[in-house]
């Protein structure tokens, strides 16, 4: 399997850096949660009382962690990549590097699965989100209508 040939934005002198860092065999990690806890990819989550505080990433493997936000830095220049939709749905709200973090941790998740089961990545494309909440989308802006005023009537 070819990582560097499958998944936006690794190319193959990446590849070659992650796998030389991970290695081929996923048996060592038990989900994809120890994994990208091992890369330190993981967002960190400090609350306490219901409030939550701002906190960075967890310390893991520096390689595989620098390797993986070169290769999305470049996975969201790809307009029709699902990456390039995920960026842009948390950059929104959370800004550009957490963003960036958050890019990095989906491709380290794609290449667990790929190399753990041995399929190939499958590209979900830029539209994926709007399609697979489509019909919450639909109510979502009904309701913002309602709220300004507007009667919508569905038929």
């Amino acid at each position: 399997m070819s990582i560097s040939r499958q998944i936006p934005g690794i190319g193959k002198k990446s590849a070659e850096r992650l796998l030389a860092e991970i290695g081929i065999e996923m048996d060592q990690f038990k989900d994809q949660s120890q994994f990208s806890s091992w890369a330190g990819l993981v967002p960190e989550c400090k609350e306490s009382a219901g409030k939550k505080m701002s906190t960075r990433i967890r310390k893991g493997n520096q390689h595989v962690k620098s390797v993986l936000v070169e290769c999305a830095r470049s996975a969201i220049r790809n307009k029709k990549s699902y990456f390039y939709s995920r960026y842009q749905r948390i950059a929104a709200r959370r800004g550009g590097k957490r963003a960036l973090i958050a890019v990095a941790h989906s491709m380290l998740i794609a290449v667990y699965h790929i190399l753990k089961e041995l399929q190939p990545y499958k590209e979900l494309g830029y539209d994926y989100y709007d399609t697979c909440n489509h019909e919450k989308i639909i109510q979502r802006n009904i309701r913002s209508l309602e709220r300004l005023g507007v009667n919508v009537v569905i038929g």
